[in-house]
């Protein structure tokens, strides 16, 4: 028999558990099992990434899933990856050249590609092995990357059939442009934040001389490219004006006067300028009403040759030299302070400048409509359900999707441009077009690569084998549309919404039918992890200091799906503690255990009313954290795991068993028979969520062979349900748990012998008769005096439960005099903390300028104080 260390340290087995698991197979899926599929596609971290504590949290969502699918009989594929990440990789590498003092353009693309992939080479990869630290089970043999062949394959189908099927077109649009990233970015990769900024209310004079009108604006860099001033065609005040021609400040450039029902009446003065180069919405009027674009910066925002003397001044600095020039020339009517909302670039922090440029788009109107049933008709769930407003409302208001980047890392478009300016031919084909087919000339493929998100939205079947070859692959027919996909909801709009719409659209199928929403991992005040606030926390050191398994338990452990979780390292140290309770939990039975011990078939006859409440308990535990994990209720799950393990199991059967242990014969060996049973049982629930402990546990277990990850899920056996024996049962257990409250509460030490009356009735008389050895085992009772009724309770504490009352001398327990001095005494030090706390959250000052986190320890050292003293008075008043 296989024997447990005395000690529990993770770091002797986790490493070679897990080795065992692969090099045996475990993970893999196999596409020609008769087992129904259950397939998760894990959201892929960039390639060039580390594992963080969100990766942390997601990636122990999956496992749990795809471990219980595992064992529930399920062919299970979890299908990992890595994204390119185009813009970050991009970027890092750039940065990397820069310390060589090589730049990107010196390079020249094909060399700069080469340096990418040696770069992807070299550092790509290290989070999939930290996943493995973590436990992941994934299939790794069929681990994909999104610029691998087949998913390259996949983006060139599915970019044909859009051009083909007129679903994608070029042209003038006004995109996120990052003049650091030197590319276009979609609107939900931009961060928004609140920024001191002003409003400058400047003149535009009339073209006739005849007077002027007020025109506030926060970016006055732009004006240079105006070439209209708009008001409401309803609005009284200007109908007059409608048609006139104002000159614009510093360019001596004539602009009309325009009516749109964009602009707002009541908003400033009712007029408005427009840029239509340099603005979103004055784009659209700008398209309305047949005006130029004037793009007056280029892709640095730096000023071009459209921004007339103003030229080669990056735009915070013409915005100066502007104003300045405004309040010489007189046309500055006033300058207001203004916070307004600013977009950043989610990659790098700059703020994004709106910027017309020619782009590659999607028209997603007509794409929109099916991916919108899929969720409203319930063939696609999201849990919790309130994320779907979300999906909705973005859905209900898309607007066609930018995905050309101006990047070289990433999917080249394949679209071809004639060289001759005079003929203007595009060509889209998948293989190189050299030759224009109009005019003969040489052709150039485009230099734009598609959005990173553009070949995500292709994962969930683009890495099954879709797009690679002409016939469908194995895979993709077993495995697709897969089950469940376990994400942030940050990305709703990123990713979901456009794998749901890109596979109905290619595959004619929706790529899952649920998706569960993981929270985020903050900080202990409450803030997002981010490098510039430098409050992440390291999952690997977390895992050497406390175990993979203490960190995946902290992380799903009372955690509701979808909700945002504050990192605390006592949480970690908690779940440690509770492995190590189940190892020498597992160390007692085994120790306990004879030699030759062989687990026999339960003889219903033989077992006591402990061993019928064990078991009716435990049937019940299998039949819940099963509903749990059906409706996705992960960390309910795992707290019912850890209280039955920790409160049933540990804190009470084992103690139950003892006497009989110790007595030996049959009813030791039924006991034996019933602690091994159960722990097998609660170790294979809890398997999915601590999968190192239980696997080396089990394996310590006598007749136990093969992996508990590879064994059949536990199920609910009604023969096991004791329903009546269990209720009885309980009710002792209520009254031991009631006489221990009562002596903690005094302060009364467990070696001390007291005895108790109890007074009960009917049925329950017998109960507690037949339990008296209980109550000495676990109460420290010297005596049980049990009455149906007991006529005087003078000088008597006295406990009530559900089906007994419990009378305890109070001189047995306490010297009263000396306990009664002792509360006082330390009733006065907690009314001293109490007023002292108090005074401090009462001092406005400390409230404004204290840290939150130290204003919130305030407040609950009040609580715990008050509660403190709530105790004191009850045990005085029981005196």
């Amino acid at each position: 028999m296989k024997k447990l260390d005395k000690t529990y340290s993770p770091k002797d087995f986790e490493e070679r558990i897990y080795k065992n698991w692969e090099e045996n197979g475990y993970f893999r899926a196999d596409a020609k099992s008769d087992k129904p599929p259950y397939t998760i596609v894990i959201p892929p971290p960039n390639v060039t990434g580390i594992l963080h504590m969100g990766h942390a949290l997601n990636n122990t969502y999956q496992d749990i899933l795809c471990r219980w699918k595992r064992m529930s009989g399920y062919e299970v594929l979890w299908l990992p990856g890595t994204d390119h990440a185009s813009i970050s990789t991009e970027a890092r590498v750039v940065a990397s050249l820069k310390k060589q003092g090589v730049s990107k353009k010196d390079l020249g693309r094909e060399n700069f590609l080469k340096e990418a992939w040696k770069w992807t080479e070299k550092y790509g990869g290290a989070i999939i092995n930290q996943l493995k630290k973590l436990g992941s089970s994934c299939d790794w043999e069929r681990e994909r990357f999104t610029m691998d062949e087949g998913c390259s394959a996949a983006v060139q189908k599915v970019f044909l059939k859009l051009y083909a099927d007129g679903k994608t077109y070029r042209g003038l649009r006004i995109v996120n442009w990052c003049p650091e990233c030197k590319t276009s970015i979609s609107d939900d990769e931009c961060d928004h934040e609140e920024k001191a900024g002003h409003f400058w209310h400047i003149k535009y004079p009339f073209a006739d001389g005849s007077g002027h009108i007020q025109i506030a604006t926060t970016r006055p860099e732009t004006m240079l490219g105006d070439t209209a001033v708009a008001v409401n065609p309803d609005d009284e005040r200007y109908k007059d004006l409608i048609g006139k021609m104002v000159i614009l400040p510093l360019m001596e450039r004539e602009i009309p006067i325009i009516a749109d029902e964009y602009v707002e009446k009541d908003f400033g003065t009712g007029m408005v300028k427009i840029t239509p180069a340099h603005d979103p919405n004055d784009f659209e009027v700008g398209t309305r009403h047949n005006l130029p674009v004037i793009n007056v910066m280029d892709e640095r925002a730096v000023i071009n040759a459209n921004g007339g003397k103003y030229k080669n001044l990056n735009r915070y600095e013409a915005r100066k030299a502007i104003v300045k020039d405004l309040e010489e020339l007189g046309l500055l009517v006033k300058t207001e302070e203004h916070t307004h909302n600013v977009g950043t670039c989610g990659r790098c922090g700059t703020v994004i400048e709106p910027w017309a440029s020619v782009q590659w788009f999607v028209k997603m109107k007509e794409l929109a409509q099916p991916a919108l049933e899929a969720v409203k008709s319930g063939k696609i769930k999201m849990i919790p359900k309130h994320f779907e407003n979300n999906y909705f409302a973005w859905m209900e208001n898309v607007r066609d999707w930018c995905i050309s980047r101006q990047l070289w890392w990433g999917h080249r478009i394949p679209a071809y441009y004639c060289k001759n300016i005079d003929c203007k031919h595009m060509e889209v084909s998948e293989n190189e077009v050299q030759t224009c087919a109009k005019c003969n000339s040489e052709m150039k493929q485009d230099e734009d690569t598609f959005d990173t998100w553009f070949s995500s939205a292709l994962w969930p079947f683009s890495t099954l084998g879709w797009g690679s070859s002409e016939e469908e692959t194995e895979d993709f027919r077993r495995f697709f549309p897969t089950q469940t996909l376990v994400t942030a909801a940050d990305i709703i709009f990123l990713w979901i919404a456009r794998m749901i719409f890109s596979s109905l659209e290619y595959t004619g199928k929706i790529p899952f039918d649920t998706v569960m929403f993981n929270g985020l991992v903050l900080d202990a005040q409450g803030r997002k992890m981010s490098k510039s606030l430098d409050n992440g926390v390291d999952p690997l050191e977390m895992i050497d200091k406390y175990g993979a398994d203490a960190l995946r338990f902290m992380l799903i452990c009372g955690n509701a799906t979808g909700n945002n979780m504050r990192w605390n390292e006592e949480k970690i140290a908690a779940s440690r503690n509770f492995a190590n309770k189940l190892w020498n939990a597992a160390r007692y039975v085994l120790m306990n255990l004879p030699e030759s011990f062989e687990e026999t078939e339960i003889d219903i006859e033989k077992l006591t009313i402990e061993d019928k409440w064990i078991l009716t308990l435990y049937n019940k535990l299998v039949k819940d954290v099963t509903h749990n994990l059906e409706q996705f209720e992960l960390g309910v799950a795992a707290g019912n795991i850890q209280d039955f393990i920790w409160n049933i199991y540990c804190d009470w059967y084992i103690e139950l068993t003892k006497p009989r242990l110790a007595a030996g014969g049959e009813n030791a060996l039924v006991a034996q028979n019933i602690l091994v049973l159960v722990m097998r049982g609660m170790l294979k629930l809890l398997h999915p969520f601590m999968p190192f402990i239980t696997e080396e546990i089990w394996s310590a277990i006598p007749q136990t062979y093969d992996s508990i990850m590879i064994l059949p899920w536990e199920k609910y056996n009604e023969k096991l349900n004791f329903k009546k024996e269990s209720e009885d049962f309980g009710k002792v257990i209520n009254a031991i748990s009631a006489i221990r409250a009562k002596r903690a509460e005094l302060n009364v030490p467990p070696s001390k012998k007291i005895a108790y009356e109890i007074e009960t009735k009917n049925d329950n008389f017998e109960l507690f008769k037949n339990s008296t050895a209980f109550f000495e085992k676990l109460a420290s009772a010297s005596e049980i005096s049990l009455a149906e009724s007991v006529d005087s309770a003078d000088g008597k504490a006295v406990i009530v439960t559900d089906s007994a009352r419990i009378f305890i001398p109070m001189g047995e327990l306490v010297d009263t005099e000396k306990e009664r001095g002792r509360l006082t005494k330390e009733m006065a030090a907690v009314q001293s903390d109490i007023d002292f706390v108090k005074k401090q959250l009462d001092n406005e000052k400390f409230i404004a300028k204290a840290p939150p986190e130290q204003v919130e320890k305030a407040r609950e050292k009040l609580c715990k104080a008050e509660e403190k003293m709530q105790k004191i008075k009850t045990s005085l008043e029981a005196m």
